[in-house]
């Protein structure tokens, strides 16, 4: 694809280009630094920016600068305090900055399709909102493409520019909406190298994992099973109980073609039985994503409040954000920290009674790092009555069954635990799982559950997987040394920053800040038919360095050491390290800030460059128009896209 619009990461040989363009474009051209005698222009941020490049074949045609909140430290901050811009401290934004295109390519879809690939990039690196600076006389452009301004002009002599600010999924929808099919139509003649999908996901959230592709979802072999490690979901490496599968074999038609009891009514006795629990404060679903949609649909609106930890199970997100439209915050877990709760930082986060609802993974997933209930529970007692909180306890059996906090929600109005049976139970397949409220909040919920919640499969299995705690408590133990062995094969590889364990049936490594992205390392491990899981897209915080991992039996786990091996060896070839670009977070000098060409943004009727039209019922390609494709900013005020 020689002749294709290539996009795709910087690499080292871009390094002069970039310095060489900017300086052409900013000192010779348009007069807004001094004339350098190198040739070049350099930047503050060098070294922590990272740059996307358009090119066709060697012919580099342009580029587009993001800053990511990791760096700490933006272009915005030479301008004003945090004080003065609370959104860089508070929701660690990903800054767009500099966008610059080679002068013969200006009337081109080059600048848009660069916008684009930077909001595809800042999405799978989790990203929730960016920043940038608009110039003021262009404020409804940027109104139209879903950015917002924060309240602060900054002025460079008769230019004034604003502060503006959009969420990452608001831009997405736009740009989906607005210009889905003319990307589509576009694609076909990119050569798309960045290491995101060209279009997102269509509901936003990846649900379970991607091994079933390599499988076949139609169903008509299953022969791949045997050759896939499916290690990028959660579920159990090991098998139900014998006597679970016994139940199951015993008459399979006639569990197949028999209606269930209606209200699971013996699964809830078991339950209530084996936990000692009242039944009359257990709600039963097909897997714990049934009970959350099931009870959040009726507890929230897009006027409420939600408080979830970072990161964390991205179905809640999910469900929140993108399904309710909830107003959610999140508290922060840090690396340096370990990834720990602190108790302290969630009672003062909690303490003025603003949420609705506050959601904690207990023990967490992605982190696997689990809070003891008591401190857990002194914080929820002293919380405000109006503050719900949703404890999530789906894998806690691989710490204690007892460590819970089930007993507090059977009698506080206030707390709701919710545990599937699928992880602990080897029953994923079979979508089972119960949340504990007090009596009257599960009454209300069983109220709005339809019949027949949970198959006759499902319950028979839930109910005969209870009756065999042994079973199931020495596979659990199992489960903690094959990690640990998993977790040593990992540590022993070269080019892993790190390998973290947590408590339960997965492990997360970590990729160097100047080594391949973990998006990469996922797609390369699936050549050997490994599937792992890339958790980029749940959180900034991992930098789009960290790779989840589910613990399998030996021989898969060893087969996982192996694929990983091989994928970093392939990553650290030269071939890899080129046109895809290692490492991505190439410091490339770029300057003190661009503007796009002559200073003017991508977007609707906007100029760029020489002052070729690429907006609205401007030619930007044949029959194309990408008005508003994430216009960010122009003309910073020392001539920066975005400052």
């Amino acid at each position: 694809m020689d002749h294709a619009l290539q996009l795709r990461a910087a690499t080292a040989r871009d390094h002069d280009w970039i310095h060489e363009l900017r300086h052409r474009v900013y000192a010779e051209e348009l007069g807004q630094h001094a004339v350098d005698p190198s040739g070049r222009l350099s930047d503050g941020l060098d070294g922590d920016n990272v740059y996307l490049v358009a090119a066709r074949g060697e012919t580099r045609i342009g580029f587009v600068s993001l800053t990511p909140p990791w760096v700490g430290r933006y272009a915005l901050d030479k301008y004003l305090t945090r004080e003065e811009l609370p959104v860089l401290t508070e929701e660690e934004p990903f800054e767009i900055r500099i966008l610059t295109v080679e002068e013969r390519w200006r009337s081109t879809a080059a600048a848009p399709l660069l916008m684009y690939a930077a909001l595809r990039w800042v999405a799978a690196r989790g990203g929730r909102r960016v920043v940038a600076m608009g110039r003021t006389e262009l404020l409804d452009m940027y109104l139209a493409a879903g950015l917002r301004p924060v309240g602060h002009t900054v002025r460079s002599g008769a230019v004034s520019f604003e502060v503006l600010s959009g969420s990452v999924a608001e831009l997405t929808r736009t740009v989906g909406e607005r210009h889905g099919r003319t990307l589509e139509r576009l694609r076909a003649g990119l050569d798309w190298r960045l290491d995101v999908p060209f279009a997102p996901r269509a509901d936003g959230c990846e649900h379970g994992g991607a091994f079933f592709s390599a499988i076949g979802t139609d169903f008509r072999t299953l022969t791949r099973r045997h050759e896939v490690v499916a290690a990028d979901v959660l579920d159990a490496w090991f098998a139900p109980a014998p006597a679970v599968r016994a139940a199951l074999s015993e008459d399979p038609g006639w569990t197949a073609r028999t209606s269930p009891p209606t209200g699971a009514e013996g699964l809830l006795a078991e339950l209530a039985a084996v936990r000692g629990l009242p039944s009359e404060s257990l709600v039963v679903g097909a897997g714990s994503s049934d009970l959350i949609f099931r009870a959040f649909g009726r507890w929230l609106t897009p006027e409420s409040r939600v408080l979830l930890l970072d990161p964390s199970y991205g179905e809640y997100a999910h469900v929140t954000e993108r399904v309710i439209g909830c107003r959610v915050d999140r508290l922060r877990l840090r690396r340096e920290d370990g990834w720990l709760l602190d108790p302290a930082r969630l009672a003062d986060a909690t303490r003025s009674g603003r949420y609705d609802l506050v959601v904690v993974v207990n023990p967490n997933n992605p982190t696997g790092v689990h809070a003891p209930a008591d401190a857990l529970r002194a914080v929820i007692e002293a919380s405000p009555a109006r503050t719900r909180w949703w404890i999530d306890e789906a894998y806690l059996g691989y710490v204690d069954p007892a460590d819970s906090l089930a007993g507090l929600a059977s009698v506080d109005p206030r707390v709701v635990v919710c545990t599937s049976l699928s992880k602990m139970y080897a029953l994923s397949g079979m979508r089972a799982a119960y949340l504990v409220a007090d009596p009257e909040t599960a009454g209300e919920l069983r109220r709005w559950t339809p019949p027949w919640p949970v198959s006759l499969p499902a319950q028979l299995a839930a109910v005969t997987a209870l009756r065999e705690p042994a079973y199931y408590a020495e596979r659990w133990a199992r489960t903690a040394a094959l990690r640990r062995g998993l977790a040593d094969g990992l540590a022993a590889l070269d080019g892993l920053a790190s390998v973290d364990e947590g408590v339960a049936n997965f492990l997360t490594m970590t990729l160097p800040p100047d080594g391949p992205s973990a998006a990469r390392l996922v797609r390369e491990c699936r050549r050997h038919d490994v599937y792992l899981r890339d958790l980029s897209p749940m959180s900034p915080s991992y930098e789009g360095r960290t790779v989840r991992v589910a613990v399998r039996d030996t021989a898969e786990n060893t087969r996982i050491v192996a694929a990983v091996r091989s994928a970093l060896d392939a990553l650290r070839s030269p071939v890899a390290s080129g046109a895809l670009g290692v490492p991505e977070a190439l410091g490339v000098p770029v300057g003190s800030g661009a503007r796009v060409a002559t200073g003017v943004s991508v977007g609707s009727g906007a100029p760029v460059a020489t002052g070729v039209p690429v907006g609205s019922g401007a030619p930007v390609a044949p029959d194309v128009s990408l008005a508003s494709v994430v216009p960010v900013a122009s003309g910073g005020p020392d001539g920066r896209v975005s400052g």
